[in-house]
């Protein structure tokens, strides 16, 4: 293969993306410093490349103007998408750094043939990830129907949206619980949340289930927990609360002892999910979109085939 040294040393993305990806669908937790390595080795990278594109005469402004849609674009829509709820704070720095990393397309030469097959004409490789990710993500709903579909869940539009779980595998689960006491819903109690809840009440889900009046009581609160950030496996250490009387479940506590909004969490929706997981065996979730795998193959994709929307407007001769 042949390719320049920044061309080569961009693929270091890759790995990182895949050991991300893999984090991503285990705990929804990716550390920050996971992409400032990455950040550094991009900047490093453009400044080469600028440096060699100003030695043009003309200067290839093209060139410039490609980095710029990258860097004043790409980077701030991903943090305008984090901001309106749309991403995960993860998903916001690992395009903020894929923006920095990736502006223009690179090119790798093997004998026969020059990859990415399909460049686009706007020729802003972070775009291009963008757009193969939103492509790849949108068969994520086709995937949960296809498997609720297998496991005879077919409820319409639940089976696009969520899938049912037993309420004792809630506690390795991720995404919102897409039930109430009332009905449905596309926002309810964030399943993070609920395991804060019970480490900050030092229980669990059997207790809650098997002594729901009890633990109803907010009089029951005697000490409470680090809640921790709700991630998977997380542990517990003791800490402090004060609760009222009229306080049922000491949600309100709660909210108020922690040092976060738990996910948009309000006294009222902790207390009508942990009602439903009291007395229900089986809930739906809306398990959410790890979307750092889609962007890991949406990367793999850009690197050797290209741009997706590109290639199919192309073959259908409207480019």
């Amino acid at each position: 293969m042949f390719a320049s040294v920044p061309d080569i040393l961009r693929l270091a993305i890759v790995p990182v993306l895949g050991w991300a990806a893999w984090r991503d669908i285990e705990t929804r937790r990716v550390p920050s410093v996971t992409w400032y390595p990455l950040v550094l080795l991009g900047v490093v990278l453009l400044v080469w490349d600028s440096l060699s594109h100003l030695s043009f005469r003309p200067v290839d402004q093209l060139y410039f103007l490609r980095v710029g849609i990258s860097l004043l674009f790409v980077a701030p829509l991903s943090y305008l998408f984090w901001r309106l709820g749309g991403f995960g704070g993860a998903d916001a720095k690992a395009l903020i750094t894929i923006a920095i990393l990736l502006p223009t397309f690179p090119t790798y030469l093997l004998p026969g043939e020059s990859f990415p097959l399909v460049v686009t004409t706007l020729g802003v490789f972070s775009m291009t990830i963008l757009t193969n990710t939103v492509v790849l993500a949108i068969g994520y709903p086709l995937g949960l129907a296809a498997r609720n579909l297998v496991d005879g869940d077919v409820e319409l539009p639940l089976m696009f949206l969520g899938r049912r779980i037993g309420v004792s595998s809630l506690s390795t689960a991720h995404g919102r619980l897409f039930e109430t006491t009332g009905g449905y819903t596309r926002n309810g109690l964030d399943i993070d949340a609920l395991r804060m809840y019970l480490r900050w009440r030092g229980t669990t889900l059997s207790e809650l289930r098997e002594r729901p009046d009890r633990l109803r009581d907010p009089t029951s609160i005697t000490e409470t927990h680090d809640p921790t950030d709700g991630a998977v496996g997380d542990g517990m250490a003791v800490d402090g609360g004060v609760v009222e009387a009229d306080d049922p479940w000491g949600a309100e506590a709660f909210l108020d002892d922690i040092d976060t909004t738990a996910y948009g969490t309000t006294p009222e929706k902790l207390r009508d999910g942990l009602q439903v997981v009291a007395t229900r065996d089986e809930v739906w979730i809306s398990p959410g979109i790890p979307f750092i795998v889609p962007m890991f193959f949406g990367t793999v994709v850009a690197f050797v085939y290209g741009d997706i929307v590109f290639g199919v407007v192309g073959a259908l001769g409207l480019v």
